[in-house]
């Protein structure tokens, strides 16, 4: 079994060549990679060479002493973890570099299962530390701005106010329907922000019992009330140097509209139970489907509270704002389920997509998400088609032109004929991935006469997925 250690990398910095070579025999002796340097100096250019897990350095050296050569190495690398090496007499300096951000510090002569036990938890911290930052830009990448699908002019313009709110520091009010997407939107803000390595703390005010309101933001002390058995931090406090999204701020109790109105006013706020003021550092970004300007009109919201957090307002349209944008919604949608559901869905058909774009859709986005996945649940072929929205009860015939007698009937039937013809080919088309020759099976003609009628009705591969 492989060791957990195998090409971890570690950087041995010692002028003595016979504390050189004992180390690099240990580490080795457990599948450390391990290189050495001799003094400062080349540590710092081993280090930019090498990039090491962990840094193992010698606290008094001649020209560049330990603690020098790892502020060096800390210049361009951040991250970079040490351990550092000392005798007795010097144990304070090495006290100073824990304060500097040295990981740890060993007394010589060391010995070698605490030397080994300490560089194995510096190299776990490292590669956390790693972890961490990966899952960082995968939460940037999944959350930046570019998440926020749409084409239509109304959602090219949502992007670009996020871009702008993300560059300031301000309060934010996201208003908009259910199923708009305003945690989404929330969270485009915060990673597009000069706070996206702080935390992004999301809080339902809608779901939280009013008693416990104060306690959940602000948190509580051991013995503030019957079931504190121990200090439990607060919502405000866990997204310190980070944001807070206030989701539903519309359905908060009025009695705790006035506490939060402190933590906006002062930014601190005193757990439920105690006497110190605590300092936060916090971005507030609030979300509501209700007006709040109404609701400051009928009492139901204080408006001093109103005022703070209409510092900066972005409205999300609602999807019958922009049906434009279904298409791409659905598309996206059949791309995210796909494999969730094990189904090969090629796409829909232009009958069923004209269907859910006449629709009203009164959940938006997260409602269309709902009726795409349980078709897909239940879809007869590859491709979505309107028998695979019958639980929506609407009526297909009614997407059927009337009969106008001024065309007369001649020409209605064969319009209708040649509509039909062209929605089957595109069927099978999508069907078989526009393999021309299994539609042209499918549909029981010619090759040849697939491909003349596909240029009858101007069918290219663009016109569907």
């Amino acid at each position: 079994m492989a060791s957990s250690t195998a090409g971890t990398r570690i950087l041995v910095v010692d002028d003595e060549e016979r504390i050189r070579a004992i180390l690099s025999a240990v580490l080795k002796d457990e599948s450390y990679t391990v290189q050495t340097a001799s003094d400062g100096a080349e540590a710092v250019k081993r280090y930019d060479e090498f990039k090491p897990s962990v840094v193992i350095l010698d606290l008094q050296m001649p020209h560049m002493d330990g603690l020098d050569t790892f502020r060096r190495i800390r210049a361009s690398d951040p991250k970079a973890v040490a351990i550092i090496l000392t005798a007795h007499g010097t144990i304070q300096s090495a006290v100073q570099a824990i304060k500097e951000g040295v990981y740890d510090y060993l007394t010589k002569p060391f010995d070698n299962e605490q030397l080994l036990l300490v560089v194995k938890r510096a190299a776990d911290l490292r590669h956390l530390t790693g972890e961490v930052d990966q899952l960082k830009q995968e939460l940037q990448k999944k959350y930046s701005v570019q998440s926020i699908l749409g084409e239509s002019p109304v959602m090219n313009q949502v992007r670009e106010q996020i871009g702008r709110i993300a560059q300031t520091d301000a309060t934010v009010l996201i208003e908009g329907e259910s199923g708009t997407g305003k945690e989404l939107v929330g969270r485009a803000i915060h990673y597009e922000s000069k706070r996206r390595n702080g935390p992004l703390v999301i809080v339902d005010c809608g779901a939280i019992p009013s008693n416990l309101v104060e306690s959940e933001f602000f948190g509580h002390e051991k013995g503030a009330f019957t079931d504190a058995r121990e200090q439990r931090a607060g919502k405000f406090e866990e997204a310190d140097l980070g944001s807070i999204f206030l989701d539903e701020i519309g359905d908060l109790p009025a009695d705790s509209q006035i506490k939060l109105l402190r933590v906006l006013q002062e930014r601190e706020f005193t757990r439920v139970g105690g006497n110190t003021p605590i300092k936060t550092d916090v971005r507030v970004i609030a979300a509501t489907n209700k007006n709040l300007q109404s609701q400051v009109n009928t009492g139901k919201f204080r408006e001093d509270l109103f005022y703070r957090f209409n510092v900066l307002r972005l409205v999300l349209p609602p999807l019958r704002g922009h049906r434009d944008d279904i298409p791409l919604y659905v598309h996206h949608f059949l791309t995210k389920h796909r494999a969730a559901f094990g189904r090969q869905a090629h796409g829909i058909s232009e009958a069923a997509l004209h269907l859910l774009m006449g629709q009203e859709w009164r959940g938006n986005i997260r409602e269309l998400e709902n009726a795409v996945q349980r078709a897909m649940l239940t879809m007869k072929s590859n491709l979505l088609d309107l028998r695979d929205f019958d639980f929506l009860g609407l009526a297909h015939p009614a997407e059927i032109p009337r009969y106008d007698p001024a065309v007369g009937l001649e020409s209605y039937v064969r319009s209708m004929t040649e509509r039909v013809e062209r929605e089957q080919i595109l069927e099978a088309l999508r069907e078989f991935s526009w393999n021309r020759t299994e539609a042209a099976k499918k549909l029981k003609i010619s090759r040849k006469t697939l491909f003349n009628k596909m240029q009858q009705y101007g069918i290219k591969e663009k016109n569907g997925w």
